[in-house]
């Protein structure tokens, strides 16, 4: 019975709460790890979970050293499972609306400033001006250099699009042919939940972009390709451990630069913004961040912004 609870309850969030395959694959093991806990303190059914079993399975992964946003994270995923269990019938009352976690530490994201952003950009691929010259086009070259050129300029586009757009590396790799609206340089996402938004992205990535697609990705594709924009060296979409491997590279090409991956790039395009002059609201609609208070992590950056405003603005200053 306890399986088929799992597995009904999986059905459902997959359906009705429109969650990614990350996140659908975090709850089902933090609640199978809740029902062999469940298991091993001797219950027959689900009507045996109540509030202490809970607490001591929190205590439990607690004790094995689970970070606070772990725990955080298991408990939201049990109070789903108690709510969906107490609308299915599988137990009169819920006892996870009383089930309380630890609220989790939030980080300050490491960034990296403009001159190094700028740096780590131009350490992949060739520069449009070099791009262009004779022969870029890979005439009188190999089929294997030409393949080397063509993934150094879809390198260099991933980065540009990465920092220059801020999104994230799920939505870098998501992105086909037709997301790309070239005239009036945006881009169409698709973010967390498959909610859709419109990115703008600037010149030196709309140069990056009629290089890939003109001398870049004609050398990668192939028939099976598809609409996907990014492709790898056979021709498929590209993936996200690769695009990490591309950003990883990119910045250990740059001395004394912080080792980040694509989301310190998003970091750091939101704090640049933010430093511009931008307003929490416009960076928060940039980002697709469902919650503002999820992009005011980034003000704690701008704090020489604000200083110069106040240094401005205040008759006492």
């Amino acid at each position: 019975m306890l399986n088929a609870a799992l597995d009904d309850f999986l059905d459902s969030i997959a359906l009705t709460r429109n969650l990614s395959p990350h996140t659908v694959r975090a709850y089902r093991g933090d609640v199978r790890g809740l029902l062999e806990h469940l298991i091993r303190h001797r219950a027959q059914d689900l009507a045996d979970l109540d509030l202490s079993v809970l607490r001591s399975w929190l205590a439990q992964q607690q004790t094995l050293g689970a970070a606070r946003s772990t725990l955080a994270r298991k408990a939201a995923a049990a109070r789903t499972f108690t709510a969906h269990a107490r609308a299915a019938g599988w137990i009169s009352v819920d006892p996870g609306v009383r089930l309380s976690s630890p609220r989790a530490h939030r980080s300050l994201p490491v960034v990296l400033n403009a001159d190094q952003a700028r740096a780590v950009v131009e350490a992949a691929g060739p520069r449009a001006s070099d791009a262009n010259a004779d022969g870029a086009d890979g005439t009188g070259i190999g089929p294997s250099a030409r393949v080397e050129r063509a993934v150094a300029m879809r390198d260099r586009l991933v980065l540009e699009l990465l920092y220059g757009c801020g999104i994230r590396v799920s939505e870098l790799v998501g992105l086909d042919l037709g997301d790309l609206d070239g005239a009036r340089r945006l881009i169409r996402v698709f973010g967390k939940g498959s909610k859709e938004r419109v990115a703008p992205y600037g010149v030196p990535a709309e140069r990056a972009l009629e290089v890939y697609t003109r001398a870049g990705r004609p050398v990668l594709a192939t028939a099976d390709s598809g609409p996907a924009m990014f492709l790898g060296r056979k021709g498929g979409r590209l993936g996200q451990r690769e695009a990490r491997r591309i950003v990883h590279m990119a910045v250990a090409a740059v001395p004394q630069t912080p080792d980040i991956g694509p989301h310190g790039l998003r970091h750091s395009a939101a704090t640049h913004v933010l430093e511009g002059g931008a307003d929490l609201r416009s960076v928060q609609e940039l980002l697709g961040h469902a919650s503002l208070a999820t992009t005011q992590i980034y003000t704690h950056v701008s704090a020489e912004r604000l200083k110069a405003v106040y240094r401005q603005a205040h008759p006492r200053a």
